[in-house]
């Protein structure tokens, strides 16, 4: 329980965006995650195992997310040659947070960068 209260002060510290996605059944799921801009996009980062909101990311094309209370519509890519990159810039910016969640999850070497374009 210790472990994630920690966890949940360490993810929720700093900026967090909602990210609103549609699964199998049409209902709108909404996940709490990190983001960080770069060269004029917004990046989210997803572990090389995957997750079930990046799994309804892909299954549905285009999504919705909120950030600083102002909603919007965006379709990604997928920027694996920003890896390095995206996760120095979460390190900066999430700074010991980043670092324990990556012990818990594991290694974010391989973690997959995610390019945000407007609709």
């Amino acid at each position: 329980m210790a472990l994630f209260s920690l966890e949940r002060i360490a993810a929720e510290r700093v900026e967090v965006v909602e990210l609103h996605t549609q699964d199998e059944k049409g209902e709108t799921v909404t996940t709490r995650l990190w983001i960080v801009d770069d060269e004029g996009y917004q990046y989210l980062r997803v572990g090389a195992d995957g997750s079930g909101w990046f799994s309804r990311l892909q299954a549905n094309g285009s999504f919705e997310m909120t950030r600083d209370g102002v909603t919007a519509r965006y379709e990604t890519v997928l920027r694996r040659d920003k890896s390095d990159r995206i996760n120095d810039l979460m390190q900066v910016k999430y700074t010991w947070g980043d670092s324990l969640i990556g012990t818990l999850v594991g290694s974010r070497e391989k973690s997959i960068p995610i390019e945000l374009h407007p609709l």
